[in-house]
This record gives C-alpha cells, structure tokens and sequence, in this order.
C-alpha cells in the first residue's frame, strides 16, 4: 500500500509517471506547463487523480487486465474521450485493450480508478447478485446520483489522505477498510446505471483515429502532407478533419506541427549543446523556416529554443 502527491513542469515527466497504460501527451495550449498527479495504490485497488493546467491532447494505450472507469473530479471545460464530452455526473467504463484520444479545451481536474478483472468477476456478483459483464467497447454511464455521490466523497477522502496523511493509507487495516469501499462503490455505479450506447459513426470515426495515429507514429520525424496522409488512412480529406475535430480539439494540420514541436523540445531537452544545434534538430523534424519556428515554440513553451537546448536538467 503505497500513495504519492507529485507536482510536474514537464509534459514528458508527467505522462511517464502516470500508471496503467502508455500515455502520449501534445500540450495544445500557450503558457507555463503544469500537473499534479495523485497516485493511491491499495491492496488491489489503484486509483490516481489528475490536475492539469493547460488545454492538451493525448493518446492512451497498452493498458490492459484491469477494469478501468474514469470520471471528472470538477466542472470547468470541456474534456473529451475519443469525440464524447466527459461529464460529472457519469462515469467511463473503459474497454481494456482499446487506445483512445483524450483532450481537454483548459484546466481539467479528473479519475482514473481500476482493479483487477479477475477480482472484479468474484465482486461485481456479490454485490449486485448478478453478473456484471466487462464490456467489448467503452460504455457511458450515467449512475443513480446517491451512488455517484459516494464515490465522489470516497475519491475525495483517499486524495485528502494521501496528500495530508500518507502514513494512514500505509496501514494494512485502514486502506484495506477503504479499499472494499470503494470497490463496492464503484460496482454500484456500473450497475446500476444507464448506460449510454456509442452509436455507429462513432465507432467508424474512433477506427479512422487509429489508423491516423499508427501513420504518424511511423513516421515521426517525417512531415506529413494532409493528401498522402488521407491516402495511407483510407479516408476523405473532409472526413479526417472532421474525426481529428472530434477527438484532437483541432484540424489534423495543426496537430501535426504541434506533435513535431513538441518533439522537437524533446530532442531538445536530451541533446547536448556541445554536440547539436537548434538547426540541427530542427531539420531533423522536417522545419526549414527557423525564424518561424523560433516565434511559435517560444509562444507555445515560454522559452526559445536555445534556451531550452542550453538549460540545466530540473
């Protein structure tokens, strides 16, 4: 039984510290980066909260062998899981397996609580009296707002203690004891709720978003055009945009140059100024106007590029 409270200025650093899946973040917003992460790790029952400043979109996969459900911690702007705006009053039932986009339009304050599928299987029956099966695809709920409340207030509890009283979550009784409280919460919002169907163009647009994805990723420090991109994806020009407006917070094109920048900081951050320049890397990820470059990382970042090649790690 373990928790831990960590602040990040890094975008790298954070997604990295994030447990259960491989997490790909593009800060999308202009400003100062920042995230707190909280991390509970019970007996079986994992649960972190997220805290971020800037508007950002992210990709999630290799994640798997668990039930994992997700729900906002507060109002504010929109946050978004694959083209379906996240709400307060219900809860995401992810499907293990299965990557997805997530962006948020601002600050964004949210769960991501999971245990494991097998413990989950003995659970849910006792405490429904009835099978609750994991389902092939992710599931919007809406749950009673009794059983809704008590999560909540549980979720708020296990982060108080972690960031307050670290050592209470530490002792086998007491997180044992909240532990099986949270389970039996949780099990009683997938039960009993409504659940929300994801329909069709959905599920066609959530598959365009995969194959987008897979051609980026193999060609990272390459620059991608949108007509031979549409062409390797299979899909009308009109249709990408659309299905990147959804699920990115943006057209494809503006995503793809912050990918590279962002990608561009990284190879920044890892070089050693004696060895490389910014036109070295710069070109590496298919830039050629450095003069442009250099005003749009420094709006995005908050900082210019040699600045970055040439600062200390934190």
């Amino acid at each position: 039984m373990s928790s831990s409270v960590r602040v990040f200025t890094e975008p790298d650093e954070y997604t990295a510290a994030i447990r259960q899946g491989t997490h790909k973040i593009t800060i999308t917003e202009r400003g100062n980066f920042k995230a707190k992460l909280w991390r509970v790790t019970l007996p079986t029952f994992w649960m972190q909260r997220f805290s971020e400043v800037l508007a950002r979109t992210s990709h999630i996969d290799d994640w798997g062998g668990r039930v994992v459900i997700a729900f906002r911690n507060k109002s504010g702007p929109s946050l978004i899981r694959n083209g379906v705006e996240v709400l307060i009053d219900r809860i995401y039932w992810l499907c293990p397996g299965l990557d997805y986009y997530h962006h948020s339009t601002g600050p964004a304050d949210y769960l991501g609580i999971s245990f494991p599928l097998d413990q989950f299987a003995v659970t849910g029956p006792a405490i429904l009296g009835h099978e609750l099966k994991v389902p092939t695809d992710a599931q919007t709920i809406v749950p009673p707002p009794d059983a809704m409340a008590r999560l909540q207030r549980l979720q708020a509890a296990a982060t108080t203690l972690a960031e307050d009283v670290p050592q209470m979550l530490a002792h086998p009784q007491a997180s044992r004891g909240l532990e099986q409280a949270l389970i039996e919460a949780t099990i009683k919002c997938l039960g009993g709720g409504e659940v929300r169907e994801d329909g069709s163009a959905y599920r066609q647009h959530a598959a365009i978003m995969r194959r987008f994805y897979r051609v980026i990723e193999e060609r990272l420090d390459q620059p991608l055009y949108l007509p031979e991109l549409c062409r390797e994806i299979g899909t009308a020009e009109r249709t990408l945009r659309a299905c990147c407006h959804e699920h990115l917070g943006m057209g494809p094109k503006r995503y793809l140059l912050l990918r590279r920048m962002h990608l561009v900081r990284r190879a920044l951050r890892e070089s050693i100024p004696s060895n490389t320049t910014v036109t070295e890397i710069a070109t590496r990820y298919g830039f050629w106007q450095f003069g442009r470059l250099a005003i749009e990382y420094k709006a995005l970042f908050c900082e210019t590029p040699s600045t970055t090649l040439t600062r200390e790690p934190d």
